[in-house]
């Protein structure tokens, strides 16, 4: 792929209230790095099909700038609003933000202090046996398959510290 991202629209609250999130910190070597996984289940609404639901997530990563993992991850600007215990992502959108459900601790303490966040998006769907209920081991095997397979998108975020959340 060449890095090129498609200009597309950013899609609205109607798709974005179906996207699984979930955050973490993982101490590395090189310092702790926090993690933003966002993802899909399989088709489950009206109307939602793979395809639309692909779509849907590759117009949300346009909307940030995230290249695929197998590419540099590019640094994407200061994303994240964080005001208290509440943290929202600007996906792209002109009006609308994607709210997190409650970060922990440790994650919003890192985001307080300029640390930079790995947001991922993944457009292999998120099943029982792949999805956040099915625990730590079965998400990162997920996320190595679908990252071999080019279905991993990702770029570096922090928090702005002007604005705060509207």
């Amino acid at each position: 792929m060449s890095g090129e991202v498609e200009a597309v629209a950013a899609p609205g609250p109607g798709f974005v209230a179906g996207v699984a999130v979930s955050s973490w910190v993982v101490a590395s070597p090189a310092g702790d790095i926090a993690w933003l996984l966002i993802g899909h289940p399989p088709p489950r609404r009206h109307g939602e099909t793979a395809r639309t639901i692909e779509a849907g997530l590759r117009a949300l990563a346009a909307g940030m700038r995230l290249l695929p993992a197998a590419e540099r991850v590019p640094d994407v600007g200061d994303r994240l609003m964080v005001r208290g215990p509440v943290v929202a992502l600007d996906y792209g959108h002109d009006e609308y933000l994607l709210r997190l459900p409650a970060p922990g601790r440790e994650w919003r303490d890192h985001v307080g202090r300029g640390g930079v966040v790995c947001v991922t998006v993944v457009l292999d769907p998120l099943g029982p046996a792949t999805g956040w209920e099915a625990g730590r081991e079965a998400v990162d095997a997920h996320l190595r398959r679908s990252a071999a397979a080019g279905r991993v998108l990702m770029g570096a975020t922090r928090a702005r510290h002007r604005g705060g959340l509207d």
